[in-house]
């Protein structure tokens, strides 16, 4: 079986949570993929909540860069595999092509996303299997006062568009509930 399932919603929408849900409900192995990276004392804490949050059974990848590709050389398969989240991800990648955010390089950020994004979608489809995707709706806020925070704006406006676009299922979480926006499909 090959399904991906993207969940998008605002910060603190119930991502996570629902993706996690439905990978507890399935009854086949599961793989959690986390691209988060424990560069402060508070995303260390938050990391070590999400870690408590998941099922001791499932198989857990920390992949900050680099994913699919990774995916494929580990020959990561899984009946479910969860990723969380591609909002770190591009925010992962901004930051190695941009060490200088008052000066971010766009053009190398949006390679480097680009790369990313087609090797998710390569892993996918060389893998298979039930992906969860969780990712941040970023562009329903303002317009950020700072370049980089505009280009990672733009980046991951770019990067959900990409994958809702292949998706089988979209899921927009609000509050908690997940509302299936797939219909979408039928009218383009």
């Amino acid at each position: 079986m090959r399904k991906l399932t993207f969940i998008i919603g605002g910060a603190r929408s119930g991502k996570s949570a629902y993706a996690q849900k439905i990978a507890g409900e399935s009854e086949g192995s599961v793989l959690f993929v986390a691209t988060a990276q424990p560069l402060d004392d508070e995303m260390r804490r938050r990391i070590e909540q999400h870690r408590q949050n998941r099922s001791p059974d499932w198989q857990t990848l920390e992949l900050p860069a680099n994913v699919g590709r990774r995916l494929l050389a580990q020959r990561a398969a899984a009946d479910v595999l969860v990723l969380d989240c591609i909002t770190l991800l591009i925010s992962n990648v901004l930051l190695q092509t941009s060490p200088d955010l008052d000066a971010p390089d766009e053009a190398a950020a949006r390679g480097a996303a680009e790369a990313e994004v087609d090797g998710l979608l390569k892993a996918y489809e060389e893998l298979g299997g039930h992906w969860l995707v969780v990712s941040n709706e970023v562009g329903q806020g303002v317009v950020p006062p700072y370049p980089a925070g505009r280009v990672f704006r733009d980046l991951m406006g770019w990067a959900n568009q990409r994958l809702a676009s292949k998706a089988d299922e979209v899921i927009w979480m609000v509050a908690g509930i997940p509302v299936p926006i797939g219909e979408w499909r039928k009218q383009n």
